[in-house]
């Protein structure tokens, strides 16, 4: 999709830019119906449970959260989030096949809550934005103008001093560089410089509270499965410099990330690369799981 002849080179996008690339978007998967099965075999062992709906005219989009059966004040809670960004799959299918087939397993020793899909609308439509073109994993703060953020941020806001440990799964694509990439560009009227996408898995740690012990041990659990993205020939992946294999650091707070939305002690984003011609969709999911796994296990024993 070619968004840079929507609007003027250099000059960032109006209301009437946004709505002729509002206008372009397709339906291309039906997030209901990918819901509803799977989250019909959990609903018998968690609290399954809407948190909130995204009215985008003609549709509307329920919120569903997943929650461990009997939660105590006592217990520190494990948050896990997925499809911040719609088109990132694993993250989506890796958050439910965590709740379906490890969840239970961390019974009286963290109360677990899993959100899913955040960003249903982009889901269906397999992008990186909302309809109005914002950026739902740059825009976690209070009065968020994206409704995603706006009700994750309701949903935390209660819980957010007894969250441990936090994994927001994410994939990094080659529709990064072809598409999302060029669409920021053109919407924000500046220049694109090109970038690379890196081959395998990597992590994204908190440059103000970096836990790179932590970080290791959901990498060193990782690479049994899938490989690790190497650094570039400048020491970095996506533009920022390699802290450790396999990571590197954000101002997770600061930039509005998903990651960023609690001050658990152990946080972390993870990054498949679904495109590699060394994975496949199910080492995606199965990473992503793992990634999980290792982060809670860390966070429990530490």
């Amino acid at each position: 999709m070619n968004v840079q002849s929507i609007g003027t080179p250099g000059q960032p996008w109006g209301d009437a830019e946004k709505a002729e690339w509002l206008a372009r978007q397709t339906r291309k998967r039906d997030y209901e119906a990918d819901m509803v099965g799977e989250l019909a075999k959990l609903r018998e062992r968690f609290d399954v449970t809407e948190y909130g709906r995204l009215d985008y005219a003609p549709q509307s989009f329920p919120l569903f959260a997943i929650r461990s059966r009997g939660w105590s004040a006592a217990r520190p809670i494990a948050l896990v989030t997925g499809g911040v960004h719609g088109y990132e799959t694993s993250g989506v299918h890796g958050a439910l096949r965590f709740a379906d087939r490890h969840m239970a397993d961390y019974a009286g020793r963290l109360d677990v809550l899993v959100v899913p899909c955040v960003s249903p609308w982009a889901y269906e439509r397999i992008h990186r934005w909302n309809p109005q073109a914002i950026d739902p994993n740059r825009s976690f703060r209070e009065n968020s103008p994206a409704l995603e953020s706006a009700a994750l941020w309701r949903l935390i806001a209660p819980l957010r001093e007894r969250v441990l440990v936090h994994v927001d799964l994410h994939e990094t694509t080659d529709s990064d560089e072809t598409e999302f990439r060029p669409a920021l560009a053109a919407r924000d009227g500046t220049v694109l410089e090109p970038g690379t996408i890196p081959d395998g898995f990597y992590l994204v740690d908190d440059s103000e509270r970096p836990q790179p012990e932590f970080q290791q041990a959901v990498i060193a659990a990782v690479a049994k499965v899938t490989h690790i993205a190497p650094a570039d020939d400048k020491g970095e992946i996506i533009g920022s410099r390699v802290v450790s294999p396999g990571v590197i650091e954000y101002a997770l707070k600061q930039l509005g990330l998903c990651a960023g939305i609690t001050d658990a002690t152990y946080k972390t984003t993870t990054e498949v690369y679904p495109d590699s011609p060394r994975a496949t969709p199910e080492q995606c999911n199965v990473a992503q799981v793992v990634a999980v796994r290792a982060a809670l296990d860390y966070a429990l024993a530490h």
